[in-house]
């Protein structure tokens, strides 16, 4: 008997990292050796064939292509996942605007960037570290900048990832700053690969947080503590024009 071929709905980003993420989950639930071990190996077996075959019933059932670029409408609905987070920081609002706007001192407080490039007219180029040794890249744009009070983005076509938020600063009076960050993205292999990093490690909410963290400390002290608990030192490459 012959299979009637499926039609592929997943993008190329998408089946690359449901595949790596497959192959993560499995290996992680083989090294349990035990029941819930495998079935999440057998989860991830399960991702190893959606990346293979490029096809995704459950997308299928409710009209989903993941090939599609459009941000708006890659996260329309529930199709995103939200994050956010905040963090009250001991300095004025246009002075916490300015370093953030400035959009090239990011990886300061962000150690999961490689870089940040301003490409001009609002446009800019990211190079985050991903699993496996990996990077991921995006090019992305603000497409609300309210002087001292919001920066608004959105990622642009062909990149790895799909994402929009927005960072806001609310004085809360006495030369404090409530930064509020929102973000809603597109996981590189859907919800799924979400519930894939929160395993492996790597819950965005929670790397969010930190980052807000590494800028309090920042803004506040002139020092970014690392990983190990002991500063960096003063830091001199920090820009606001």
């Amino acid at each position: 008997m012959q299979m009637r071929a499926t039609s592929i709905n997943l993008s190329e980003t998408e089946r690359l990292a449901s595949a790596l993420g497959g192959a993560l989950l499995a290996a992680y639930g083989i090294s349990q050796r035990s029941k819930s071990g495998a079935m999440i190996a057998a989860a991830g077996g399960a991702l190893i064939v959606r990346g293979a075959t490029g096809f995704c019933p459950g997308y299928a059932a409710v009209g989903i292509d993941t090939r599609r670029s459009d941000t708006k409408e890659a996260l329309a609905g529930s199709r995103g996942t939200p994050v956010e987070t905040a963090v009250t920081i001991a300095r004025p609002h246009d002075e916490l605007y300015r370093f953030w706007r400035h959009i090239e001192n990011l990886p300061t407080i962000m150690p999961h960037l490689v870089s940040v490039k301003d490409r001009g007219e609002k446009r800019s180029h990211w190079i985050a570290k991903a699993p496996g040794g990996r990077t991921v890249e995006w090019d992305a744009e603000i497409i609300n900048d309210d002087e001292n009070e919001l920066i608004g983005w959105r990622t642009l076509e062909g990149s790895d990832v799909v994402s929009a938020g927005s960072v806001r600063f609310k004085p809360t009076g006495q030369g404090e700053t409530m930064v509020v960050v929102h973000l809603q993205y597109e996981p590189p292999a859907g919800k799924v690969g979400a519930t894939i990093a929160w395993l492996l490690g790597h819950e965005p909410s929670q790397t969010i947080r930190e980052d807000l963290w590494r800028f309090k400390a920042l803004m506040e002290t002139g020092e970014v503590p690392t990983t190990e608990g002991q500063p960096r030192g003063r830091q001199s490459i920090l820009n606001y024009d």
